[in-house]
């Protein structure tokens, strides 16, 4: 039966993957984004409606939720330091107009709470807000889930990289917690076939997968399935889950702010106290997922590069989405620029083939060392470093987060502009662009931007100045060279 469905939280890792899953199963799509243009070149955006809006803005919340028949809530603010009060007023709000609307469910995904526990705050919020959505007046089916297995989730990449790196680590006592990790594609099972649970339905449900494993026992088997050496583990009691947070912020990707609510929460056993939502859904035609089998499918979607979201693509760290500034009186009349151009007879397709192939395992053709430097001092202030990579090693889209910068704008195959996300006492860009050159080959344009904010802002800026001829005069020759170096056939960017 076809429901008319709204998805807040659509640019998420979730909410990106679940849209697609409720097109196939025929229902009417609404995505409600703060940013639209981040979906414009998802291959589902012309068979959904698009609305601009935030979960914390009462009259958008409202207009969104206007005519549909279910909502799914899959938005969290971990990253922020009052995420509890934000997630508390911002659930608040989506239950009112819900109400209001005569929404017939809402569906949220939430996390397992264990009983009888002292709860994280992490844990705690998100208990909260799915107890303010059941008691909304409008059913509410709230799937609790523990660790999430999946390409790109931010779970898997902490677990990932944490028994990829360390063949011998020493580790907190809480890795002997026994953990119900499940599937991503189960979860998004579940969620969309909860849009068909009976009206009568007003609860919490369990989800997990088939295996219940502790955490140490899912890196020694991660090894196995990735074909690893056997880790070494030696558990000590002295490593708080702040203390663990910092460690997984230097050796993971996943950056301090969003390491401590996820450790916060395995400090508990987060395993499923029931299964009753089998006695609405019943379990996948092939079954629940095994553990080893989710891993092994979320391993072949990275080294295929075929992983459709990330943790990092709703996830800002550091400087929010404030449009690049043009005007240096827009700021104040401080604003740092550092423009080079270079006339290369290289090919325009080919050197703009180069420049969206930038970043991740490609570098930044510029003296790696001051990058890595630069990336560790990043990790160490909390920052998000160079370990986030890209998704695809030759094609970039917009929003997405490439090391520790983010996507801003894209026009293939002239511009790629990109905006900071490391620990900076300002605004940064650095744009790259292309163009033919009337005389042959093509003309390559850089333009790095900071926008200071106070004393520390100007003394960084007059800090680093020093060190710009070598780093992006680096990138300039090193980027020109490398397309004059490159055969022009089979270079052409995706349409």
């Amino acid at each position: 039966m076809s429901m008319r469905c709204v998805v807040f939280g659509a640019t998420g890792y979730i909410g990106g993957r679940l849209v697609p899953e409720l097109l196939q199963a025929g229902h009417q799509v609404r995505v409600v984004a703060r940013t639209p243009e981040k979906l414009s070149e998802v291959p589902w955006r012309d068979q959904v409606e698009i609305v601009r809006g935030d979960v914390t803005d009462d009259d958008r919340v409202r207009a969104a939720v206007a005519g549909q028949e279910v909502v799914y809530y899959l938005v969290h603010s971990l990253t922020r330091g009052d995420f509890s009060d934000t997630d508390r007023q911002a659930a608040e709000i989506v239950a009112a107009a819900a109400d209001s609307a005569d929404v017939g469910r809402i569906i949220y995904l939430g996390g397992i709470v264990p009983e009888h526990a002292q709860l994280s705050r992490h844990l705690a919020s998100r208990a909260e807000v799915g107890e303010i959505f059941r008691e909304s007046g409008v059913p509410t089916a709230e799937l609790r889930a523990a660790v999430i297995i999946g390409s790109g989730s931010a779970s898997f990449e902490m677990l990932r990289y944490l028994s990829e790196r360390l063949p011998a680590m020493i580790t907190p006592r809480w890795v002997h917690n026994r953990v119900q990790p499940i599937a991503v594609r189960d979860v998004l099972y579940y969620l969309v076939h909860a849009a068909e649970l009976p009206a009568d339905v007003n609860r919490s449900f369990d989800i997990g997968g088939p295996d219940v494993l502790t955490y140490l026992a899912m890196m020694r088997r991660y090894a196995v399935v990735a074909g690893l050496t056997r880790r070494l583990v030696l558990p000590v009691p002295v490593l708080t889950p702040w203390l663990s947070a910092q460690w997984v912020n230097l050796v993971t990707p996943v950056p301090r702010a969003l390491a401590i609510p996820l450790i916060e929460s395995l400090v508990h056993e987060v395993v499923c106290a029931e299964h009753d939502i089998a006695d609405y859904i019943p379990d996948p035609a092939e079954g629940l997922t095994p553990y080893e089998r989710a891993v092994e499918l979320a391993l072949t979607r990275i080294r295929n590069a075929e992983v459709p979201t990330r943790w990092s693509d709703a996830s800002t760290f550091g400087a929010p989405s404030d449009p690049l500034p043009t005007d240096p009186a827009w700021s104040g009349g401080s604003l740092y620029e550092d423009l080079r151009e270079q006339h290369t007879s290289a090919d325009p397709d080919v050197l703009w083939a180069v420049i969206e192939a930038i970043g991740g395992e490609n570098g930044w053709y510029s003296f790696p060392l001051a990058w890595s430097l630069r990336g560790w001092i990043d990790r160490v202030t909390g920052g998000v470093g160079l370990r986030r990579g890209r998704k695809n090693p030759r094609y970039l889209h917009l929003g997405e987060a490439l090391d520790w910068w983010r996507v801003e704008h894209i026009d293939r195959p002239h511009l790629l502009r990109l905006r900071a996300e490391m620990q900076v006492p300002g605004l940064a860009w650095l744009e790259l662009s292309v163009e033919p050159d009337p005389n042959g080959g093509s003309r390559y344009r850089q333009r790095a931007v900071f926008q200071p904010h106070g004393l520390a802002g100007h003394l960084y800026w007059k800090a680093i100045s020093p060190f710009h001829n070598v780093v992006f005069g680096g990138m300039v020759r090193n980027i020109t060279g490398t397309a004059e170096r490159t055969p022009t056939e089979g270079t052409a960017s995706p349409g």
